[in-house]
């Protein structure tokens, strides 16, 4: 099985030890709700401990196979655009998950794009919650206290 059809089936039986060997090193997770990427495997495994959790009801509903170029290097690399959707605390997500992969076929570079403009919020505070409690960010400042 390729590495697109393996990390579907990791992601849709939420098994997180089968993403470990899919994904280079180096690899970087862009998230539609962070603007600097994730970076390297043990913060993308990580990342994906905490989706796993966060997202119900994810389903992939098809693939899109090709080529494009990467942001980290700025190379064409074979691609798979894979459209899901998913609910995050009661919100519908529709997205895609667009992987690309270096010469030995393991991700590379990962992007997340997801709408509406209110699941993007709802999913990134789920998301912050969760990095916070697995110790992978610090918690949010609260501010100045009123």
């Amino acid at each position: 099985m390729e590495t697109a059809e393996r990390f579907r089936a990791a992601v849709e039986k939420r098994d997180l030890s089968a993403l470990e060997d899919l994904f280079t090193e180096d690899v970087r997770l862009y998230s539609p709700v962070k603007f600097v990427p994730f970076e390297g495997r043990p913060m993308v495994l990580g990342l994906f401990g905490v989706l796993l959790r966060v997202f119900e009801d994810l389903r992939y509903l098809g693939r899109l196979d090709g080529a494009a170029e990467t942001s980290a290097d700025g190379e064409e690399a074979p691609s798979v655009v894979l459209p899901f959707r998913a609910e995050v605390d009661g919100k519908q997500i529709h997205g895609i998950d667009l992987l690309q992969f270096d010469g030995a076929g393991r991700i590379k570079e990962f992007t997340v794009m997801v709408r509406p403009q209110s699941a993007v919020q709802t999913l990134g505070r789920a998301v912050l919650a969760g990095l916070v409690a697995d110790g992978l960010a610090p918690a949010p400042d609260p501010g100045p206290a009123a």
